[in-house]
């Protein structure tokens, strides 16, 4: 495990075991003298937690750590711990088809209905990670265009007046094969990640669906111990 990884990792343990008093972080300099490693270093670590949204820092007070952060299992992958700023997306097409029978039954559609099909590039700290193919209902997002998918759909679903709930996520391994590694600039048959997730508004309406072909990917999960949930699983 590498300096910074275990610096974060340790820091994110000690939130959620409340180690920190109100709230709130060492100054990077002690941070510093306690990891016996550089303030670059530990602002780099600091510049992460803020990117997965779990501390705040306030110019000539401190660093605060978020409240009700602890309350939540956390969850951060190679894209959310990359700020906006350094992700971009670049748009492959955008096509209105047919919506079929699987279509229909996901997002609650008519049969005579259509959807969106889009695929666009992630490109985050200036490398090509990501291939993303989504669809979405056309009745929901008639005006979605290449544009639109240069940024975050989340936000342009947010900007239609919708609620977005929450995300079901599925990953399983798999290899690159010939088109895909044009896409990603990379060789065919190297292992990544295949990512399938379906995203809810909060009346449980589904409004997209996508699949995702993820290079050098990684996820943390930090989640609190559930004494009931452990004590259930040994009785069944």
């Amino acid at each position: 495990m590498k300096k910074k990884e275990f610096i974060l990792n340790d820091i994110l343990s000690k939130i959620y075991q409340q180690h920190f008093i109100n709230g709130k972080l060492p100054t990077q300099r002690n941070l510093a003298k306690d990891y016996q490693v550089s303030r670059y270093t530990i602002q780099t670590v600091i510049d992460q937690l803020a990117d997965i949204g779990v501390i705040k820092s306030v110019q000539g007070s401190g660093i605060f750590i978020k409240k009700n952060v602890r309350q939540n299992p956390l969850i951060y992958n190679s894209i959310t711990a990359t700020p906006y700023s350094r992700l971009t997306s670049k748009p492959i097409y955008l096509r209105k088809v047919k919506a079929t029978d699987k279509d229909r039954r996901m997002f609650e559609l008519e049969k005579s209905e259509e959807v969106w099909e889009f695929q666009r590039i992630r490109i985050a700290n200036y490398q090509i990670v990501q291939i993303e193919t989504s669809r979405l209902p056309y009745r929901a997002f008639f005006d979605l265009s290449v544009e639109d998918l240069k940024d975050s759909i989340q936000e342009f679903v947010q900007k239609k007046g919708y609620k977005i709930s929450h995300n079901i996520t599925t990953y399983k391994p798999t290899i690159v094969d010939k088109n895909q590694a044009e896409l990603l600039s990379c060789k065919k048959g190297i292992p990544a990640m295949h990512i399938q997730n379906r995203s809810l508004l909060n009346n449980g309406v589904i409004y997209e669906y996508s699949e995702v072909i993820a290079l050098d990917y990684s996820c943390t999960y930090l989640t609190p111990f559930n004494k009931e949930v452990h004590q259930s699983r040994k009785q069944d």
